[in-house]
């Protein structure tokens, strides 16, 4: 920190002042614990990702878009990802879809999700 003084000309001056040893402090590091687990889990691209192969129909809305402003895709996950779905439908066509224009997504079987 530096504190300024007068002195006779008007003009502030820094005042030297002691420099005092840092000691370096490790990180507060907290094991990851079964609750962290599990909120990070609830990540929409990982309830996707536990339940890849399965059959799901998705709903995406596309804002501003008056020619495809909506799409159905009833498809099998492949992958997932941070920001996009990897889906094939019955007939073999794959979708990579922006996970930003994903509403929700409904399944006809019973999901994997961990709590």
């Amino acid at each position: 920190m530096v504190q300024y003084y007068w002195y006779p000309g008007g003009y502030p001056q820094p005042q030297p002042q002691p420099q005092q040893q840092q000691q370096m402090t490790p990180p507060n590091i907290q094991p990851t614990t079964p609750a962290a687990a599990r909120q990070e889990e609830s990540y929409i691209e990982n309830i996707l990702r536990m339940n890849k192969g399965k059959l799901g129909t998705f709903y995406f809305t596309f804002e501003n878009n008056k020619e495809w402003n909506a799409k159905v895709i009833k498809g099998y996950i492949e992958a997932a990802g941070r920001d996009h779905v990897i889906l094939s439908d019955p007939s073999g066509k794959r979708y990579l879809m922006l996970m930003i224009y994903l509403d929700y997504v409904t399944f006809d079987e019973e999901i994997n999700y961990n709590l």
